[in-house]
């Protein structure tokens, strides 16, 4: 008896949908199953966002900065621009307010007249918040990341910042310093980049150290009972 010989199109067809079927096992199903296995088992931590907590309450992630900053006068004036609040630390400026769905710079150039006003203007307030020389203002306290969601600044910035938060928290200088200084991070590999802070973590950490004077001594997030930006792509903490 003579096989069927199916056409050379069809038989084609048929090696192209097994192939299909083999592959989608495989990359669609078995691939993803064995990295989310491997990431849960021994990066659950990374893998799930690298969230923080306070009071059993997911706060913020460590990888996406935060502003830090006093409640609104008038809780319903779009206008009214945020206050930096002295007890904590702040981060750099962003051109998007650290909201995570508006990750980006303004490019803005460096012949660029706003820019150059705006970094001026920034100096002199930073400066004058925390109490120092506009001359000994670090650069990365008056211009943003490229993502706009950088959680890190220098250690010059977090040390310049020290005494201002320890003043505002009651704190004794020298613990607020030490602090910091447990949270200044090296350079990735010992050569990649250079030494940093995470504002998020460190403003986290401080709130063991003692309780503020004004409001509580609780992370911002949880403290106003704001939503996780990581989690909900909402503005981060305002």
């Amino acid at each position: 008896m003579t096989p069927t010989v199916l056409p050379a199109v069809l038989r084609h067809h048929l090696a192209a949908l097994r192939m299909l079927l083999v592959f989608t096992v495989i990359t669609g199903v078995a691939y993803p199953l064995l990295v989310t296995g491997i990431a849960q088992t021994g990066l659950a931590h990374q893998a799930n966002g690298s969230l923080m907590t306070s009071n059993g309450k997911a706060v913020a992630s460590s990888l996406i900065g935060q502003n830090f900053t006093l409640p609104k006068k008038n809780p319903h004036d779009p206008n009214e621009a945020p206050r930096p609040d002295p007890a904590w630390f702040q981060p750099r400026p962003s051109a998007g307010g650290y909201d995570p769905t508006n990750s980006g710079a303004s490019n803005l150039g460096p012949n660029s007249t706003k820019l150059i006003a705006d970094i001026r203007a920034r100096r002199a307030a930073v400066a004058a918040f925390d109490g120092v020389s506009p001359a000994s203002v670090p650069a990365d306290a008056v211009t943003a990341s490229g993502s706009g969601l950088d959680p890190a600044i220098s250690p010059a910035y977090a040390y310049e910042q020290a005494d201002r938060v320890a003043k505002a928290r009651h704190l004794a200088a020298a613990r607020v310093r030490s602090l910091v200084t447990q949270h200044v991070r090296g350079r990735d590999l010992g050569f990649l980049g250079q030494q940093r802070v995470n504002v998020v973590e460190l403003n986290h950490a401080l709130t063991r150290l003692g309780h503020r004077a004004a409001v509580s001594g609780t992370f911002p997030a949880a403290e106003q009972d704001r939503r996780l930006p990581l989690a909900h792509g909402i503005r981060s903490v305002r």
